[in-house]
């Protein structure tokens, strides 16, 4: 079939206007985060289906407007990406200030009322050198909408945007190695990242400023409800409501991004993923990230 274009980033894909005609192409497109795929049926060699019909005017104009708020999320998001850097190269310089990450937060907040749909898509669209800068925006922007989901208070929630921003700080100390390694860690590579959450609460807790509860999350973002996480193996009673809301975004965003040795999951089997290990993570909060992104 003629591919007229593969919705997704050049840097995962940039085969436009071609005929498909091998697997590697066909498996590349299928690994990439993108969930549509403009076909030509003109000027495909196969029936592909596809009726010759006309959108819709309502659907026109909704394009539009999704569109425009790519637009305005993609500018937010890569303001907010240059504020985190500088904020991420203060931190390891040992002049870290929170708050210069005042206009990132904003950004998110505004992204995420915006519309939430676009804000996760536009984050998936990582490169390499801006992943763990992408992934963090794109978990505050998570968290922030469960927090005003959970009713959780503009205070409360406004930490929970800078906990995002700063819940992945202590992988600056992690070698890039590790950090970008296509396939799997060895034990020695795991202890290493398993201690990022460790290294990033004690190197923050210098710094006067920092809330108690942006500190309790980047601690303890990767503990789990059966007390099977890290780094001290807390159980479900030892979990508060703001610490399972960044577990819940941090695994979303990961499953739901692109990585050398996997494709991008869909927002439902990641979901579906979560809920079916209610072991792992609350339930409810999977269900409320789902009513955020529906």
């Amino acid at each position: 079939m003629y591919i007229e274009l593969v919705e997704c980033t050049d840097l995962e894909f940039s085969g436009r206007r071609f005929l498909l005609e091998t697997d590697s192409d066909l498996h590349s497109i299928i690994a990439s985060s993108a969930e549509n795929v403009l076909v030509n049926p003109t000027k495909s060699r196969v029936d592909c289906g596809i009726a010759d019909s006309r959108q819709p005017e309502e659907h026109v104009e909704k394009s539009l407007r999704d569109s425009e708020k790519r637009v305005r999320i993609q500018h937010a998001l890569s303001q907010a990406t240059v504020s985190l850097r500088d904020g991420f190269d203060d931190f390891k310089a040992g002049r870290f200030d929170i708050a210069r990450l005042a206009p990132a937060a904003r950004s998110i907040t505004n992204s995420i009322l915006l519309s939430p749909h676009v804000l996760v898509e536009m984050t998936r669209l990582k490169t390499k050198d801006e992943g763990t800068y992408i992934h963090s925006l794109a978990v505050s922007g998570l968290m922030t909408g469960l927090g005003h989901l959970s009713n959780l208070g503009e205070e409360t929630t406004r930490d929970l945007t800078i906990a995002g921003l700063l819940h992945d700080i202590g992988k600056v100390l992690i070698p890039n190695a590790i950090l970008n390694k296509g396939g799997q860690l060895t034990d020695a590579e795991r202890r290493i990242m398993h201690s990022h959450p460790e290294r990033g609460y004690q190197l923050l807790k210098q710094h006067p400023g920092v809330p108690d509860l942006v500190l309790e999350i980047c601690r303890f973002h990767h503990e789990a409800l059966d007390g099977s996480g890290y780094p001290l193996g807390l159980r479900a009673a030892q979990l508060t409501l703001p610490i399972r809301i960044c577990t819940i975004c941090d695994v979303f965003d990961a499953l739901t991004s692109v990585r050398p040795y996997k494709r991008a999951w869909t927002t439902t089997e990641a979901l579906k993923w979560m809920f079916d290990r209610g072991h792992l993570f609350d339930r409810r909060l999977v269900l409320r990230l789902g009513s955020l992104l529906s």
